[in-house]
């Protein structure tokens, strides 16, 4: 617990990877709750639309939400890049 309160405090570890990476699993619980949810309402419920909007949330959900977080780290490694570039 002292090592997570020091690396918070101190700005020597980055953070933003483990809230990235925090950010992703609930992303990706969320896209798959609902497109499961979508499912069973399309099956139960006889609407194929339904069904199949179950299917793309899964599917399309899961990948929208690893773009959005690997772009997010992308920026962040083009900020330390750059920094890298700034103090040389």
């Amino acid at each position: 617990m002292k090592d997570l309160l020091k690396s918070l405090l101190s700005f020597d570890t980055m953070v933003t990877p483990k809230i990235i990476t925090v950010i992703y699993y609930l992303g990706l619980a969320f896209a798959l709750i609902i497109g499961l949810v979508m499912l069973v309402a399309g099956l139960f419920g006889g609407m194929l639309p339904a069904f199949l909007m179950g299917l793309a949330i899964i599917v399309f959900g899961t990948l929208g939400v690893r773009v959005y977080c690997e772009l997010l780290i992308l920026f962040f490694q083009i900020n330390e890049a750059l920094q890298d570039i700034r103090n040389k």
